[in-house]
């Protein structure tokens, strides 16, 4: 099995949870890594924050320049028309992160996908469509952009499942976290919903939000 280029960073030694993290488009695992000491999570949480890099590839929009890519964007309209292929790709690609995990003894149930813009649309691919319960999954400034396609999985119907969004968000506008929240609803699952005046980014606020999440399912 071989994985994708990875920071990881240890809370603790011997974690017994996993936090596999992932970008947004043009940015790599180091963009979201200086976040985990402003968690300020308590010294009795041992966590594997895990931040794989996305390949380079082309990107449609982007004139087809080369950047770090969970996968192309081929239309910038409001749905956004994307490489399904890719994504599922890299879908496959963060499954074997979780592989890893559980080789190194961490539950499945210990284990969060979270992510970032395009790298949230792959933690939805990953975390709803995995055969094993996971832990939780965290989708920040994304969509759903597998939603007509996705296999759900059964066994994921009860993960915890927070979304949160800028409501001045340019690039993915909220209406867009916020349609992500009523299918999921739709389709039975509970959704914690949370919305900051920022743009396309992470603020203060939400970073201690995350936190609280982090140790209310860990604990």
């Amino acid at each position: 099995m071989q994985l994708l280029p990875a920071i990881e960073y240890e809370t603790q030694p011997d974690p017994d949870a996993s936090v596999i993290w992932l970008h947004g488009l043009g940015a790599d695992g180091n963009d979201f890594a200086p976040i985990v000491p402003e968690l300020r999570l308590p010294e009795s949480m041992a966590i594997r924050f895990i931040f794989p890099h996305a390949p380079s590839i082309p990107v449609t929009v982007n004139g087809g320049f080369v950047m770090p890519a969970w996968y192309d964007i081929l239309e910038m309209n409001i749905d956004r028309k994307v490489d399904t292929m890719q994504l599922m790709k890299s879908a496959a690609d963060i499954d074997n992160f979780i592989a890893r995990e559980l080789k190194r003894n961490i539950k499945s149930k210990r284990i969060i996908m979270a992510g970032f813009s395009q790298g949230g649309a792959v933690a939805y691919q990953v975390a709803l469509s995995h055969k094993l319960p996971l832990g939780g999954l965290l989708a920040m400034s994304t969509y759903f952009a597998t939603i007509d396609s996705i296999n759900l999985s059964e066994t994921n119907k009860e993960i915890p499942i927070k979304i949160q969004h800028g409501t001045h968000d340019p690039v993915v506008p909220e209406q867009l976290g916020q349609k992500a929240t009523t299918q999921l609803v739709k389709l039975g699952y509970s959704v914690n919903y949370q919305s900051y005046p920022m743009e396309h980014a992470v603020c203060p606020q939400q970073i201690s939000d995350i936190s609280l999440w982090f140790q209310e399912i860990l604990r």
